[in-house]
């Protein structure tokens, strides 16, 4: 391992749960020794990839990576990367996948992918607006959403899209908590007849929900080898593009997909 990548790997070990670290810490997770420790730390410090903070003297992440940071967002916007995720997952899945992002109140529908292997499909429109009780996409961002965001939108009229739509808030809520137990929201018509679709939320930086990323599928095509694939390779997919844009899921968040 070269000096540059033992300097770079110190960096990983600072996250959310640990946003400051002390040269003891950083020695014991590592497995450097403390001088070669405190000598990388020290040029991190002078080039303003960390900086010390506290009476302790423990060190957290400087400015540097802000600006590098902020240069990736403005670089890689999420339209660009998820271009990829979604037709990756596509292919995976063999249907159609979709980003839907938060605006104001609104979730409009960003950007999606088709799978060629079938000439049946479910249909997307690039900015529809898609309701929140109505979609697994919805479901899938208040079920991370602040209470406040969740309150306004659920004391809302909600209309019946089909018959299968889900208008009582006290049931939309038990939705919301079967999601956050399993990471994964689930709609069988409740936007459009005869379609089944999955989501799961797509966090920034700050951990907050800013999305969601779905496959919709036809129901008849919903075979029990789907129903185990499609929510497996969701869940990966999400979790790729939250890293992808600098996101971080929230610490509740499943690592892995529950049963």
């Amino acid at each position: 391992m070269g000096t540059v990548t033992k300097a770079l790997s110190l960096l990983s070990y600072f996250n959310h749960g640990r946003p400051e670290i002390g040269l003891s810490d950083l020695t014991r997770a590592s497995g450097l020794n403390k001088a070669t420790v405190y000598r990388l730390m020290s040029e991190l410090q002078e080039a303003g990839f960390v900086e010390q903070a506290g009476n302790d003297r423990s060190y957290r992440l400087g400015p540097q990576v802000l600006r590098l940071a902020a240069l990736r967002e403005a670089a890689v916007p999420i339209l660009s990367v998820s271009r990829r995720v979604l037709r990756d997952l596509s292919d995976e899945t063999a249907e159609t996948t979709h980003l839907s992002l938060v605006q104001g109140e609104q979730l409009n529908s960003l950007s999606h992918a088709y799978s060629p292997r079938h000439a049946t499909k479910v249909m997307m429109e690039d900015a529809e607006v898609l309701t929140y009780h109505g979609t697994a996409s919805g479901l899938a961002v208040l079920a991370y959403a602040t209470p406040g965001f969740t309150d306004s939108i659920l004391t809302q009229p909600l209309h019946h899209h089909t018959p299968a739509t889900i208008t009582d808030p006290d049931e939309i809520r038990a939705a919301m908590a079967q999601v956050r137990q399993t990471g994964m929201a689930q709609s069988i018509g409740g936007f459009e007849a005869e379609v089944h679709s999955h989501a799961v939320p797509v966090f920034g930086p700050d951990r907050q929900v800013i999305g969601a990323l779905a496959v919709a599928a036809p129901l008849s095509r919903m075979t029990p080898e789907q129903k185990q694939l499609i929510p497996q390779a969701l869940h990966r997919a999400g979790l790729t593009l939250t890293q992808r844009i600098g996101g971080s899921p929230p610490a509740d968040y499943p690592q892995e997909l529950a049963p």
